[in-house]
């Protein structure tokens, strides 16, 4: 179902045509994110993307607002560690309008200052509402206290000390450094064929120069350590993990799995335990961010201060039982037809067949198809959920991030034997 072009230039194109929907979605994967920029440039990534909506020479901002919405289309954007993708949803009589749009916003946007200026308080906004969401800002603090120093574990969003220093020279330099053709796919899902995509994106996107500058990434240091945030609020947000498994790490799959045992769902144990049996939080999960070289495992809950010592222990208790115990029967099929009914079920929606094109090509040079992605999960038996739990959850493998009324250092522990 998937078909590749790789363009003279690097540029690849990745299609996958659903022919029984009348929807097309497109989506322009860079490869270039927080983990591209250094500690002056924090946040640039992302500031791009947002110019990128700001005029063209043929567009106005509020022309290309205009002209999805003008076929009931969609047009959206969104910048990530590793990545930035700008992506569009129309009818499939509308394909080359979306074309045409991305294009020309990918190839002419036009930065100007004045516009610079006033994206610069929009983002100075996003962060002020963003540090006021302790909810949010924890899982940024977990990951800056599990990668200090690293490029990996700053924030997306950047701080408003740096976004104040970018100027138009200094967006169009990194534009120019990392927007290359290399680092480019472009990936349509939908009511399309591959042949008439590629020919209308051929002669856009193959006049890309090639880049000189060479990438190179160094693989992220974990420092296991305990960072909190004094912040006046009613409930103390915590977030406690571990270091992660890259994208194609052999045991992927077996982490998704531990994953939703844990918490990642209503029958999932922590939330079990937790919330239903005891009432001790109303929101509780685990979640797993995987990157080209690395990876974090972290369960969040939001509790009030009161109850923290009992859900450290509880939590102590489930990473004990799975590490020395794995998980039951019931638990480990349940969590196989969770995963496997997560990954069917976004195949009937033609955005997520376009992220999973786009996501899976920039990131690992290849499509990951369903078929590859069921046979692994079926695969996982309780022995490797054991064995790789037995890894993860140790005492000298725990990060800890908390945000909210002040908490002693000394109270934020796991009794893990």
């Amino acid at each position: 179902m998937y078909k590749k072009e790789t363009l003279a230039n690097g540029v690849r194109i990745v299609t996958e045509e659903v022919p029984y929907v009348r929807s097309v979605s497109m989506g322009l994967w860079v490869g270039a994110g927080s983990r591209d920029e250094n500690e002056s440039n924090n946040g640039i990534a992302h500031f791009i993307e947002h110019m990128m909506f700001k005029g063209t020479a043929k567009r106005t901002a509020k022309g290309i607002a205009e002209a999805l919405d003008a076929v009931g289309g969609q047009l959206n954007a969104f910048t990530s560690k590793e990545y930035t993708c700008y992506y569009a949803k129309v009818l499939d009589e509308h394909i080359d309008v979306a074309v045409d749009l991305l294009s020309d916003m990918y190839f002419n946007s036009l930065f100007r200052e004045e516009d610079i200026d006033k994206e610069k308080n929009v983002i100075i906004e996003e962060i002020k509402m963003y540090e006021d969401t302790p909810d949010e800002l924890v899982h940024d603090i977990f990951t800056s206290t599990l990668w200090s120093g690293h490029a990996l574990g700053r924030s997306v969003i950047g701080t408003e000390d740096i976004i104040r220093t970018i100027d138009r020279e200094k967006l169009l330099k990194f534009r120019n450094d990392n927007y290359a053709p290399d680092s480019l796919v472009v990936a349509v899902a939908g009511n399309i064929k591959h042949e008439q995509i590629v020919a209308k994106l051929a002669p856009l996107f193959g006049t890309i120069k090639p880049c000189t500058r060479e990438r190179i990434y160094s693989q992220p240091v974990t420092e296991c350590r305990i960072s909190t945030k004094k912040k006046d609020t009613e409930q103390v947000h915590l977030c406690v993990g571990t270091p992660g498994l890259p994208m194609e790490h052999e045991d992927i799959y077996v982490l998704h799995l531990i994953n939703s045992a844990l918490g990642g769902g209503i029958s999932s144990r922590l939330f079990q335990e937790i919330r239903e049996e005891r009432g001790l939080a109303y929101s509780i999960f685990t979640y797993h961010s995987s990157y080209r070289d690395a990876g974090l495992f972290s369960i969040y809950a939001g509790l009030s201060r009161n109850n923290l010592k009992e859900v450290l222990s509880l939590i102590s208790a489930e990473l004990n039982s799975v590490r020395k115990e794995g998980i039951t029967a019931e638990e480990l099929a349940r969590a196989k037809e969770q995963l496997k009914g997560s990954v069917l079920l976004g195949l009937e929606n033609v955005s997520n067949r376009m992220t999973r094109l786009g996501k899976s090509e920039l990131s690992v040079n290849r499509v990951i198809s369903v078929e590859e992605t069921v046979q692994k999960i079926n695969k996982v038996g309780f022995e490797d959920i054991k064995r790789l739990a037995d890894s993860f959850f140790r005492c000298d493998n725990i990060v800890i991030a908390c945000v909210g009324p002040e908490v002693d250092e000394k109270e934020l522990r796991l009794s893990i034997d």
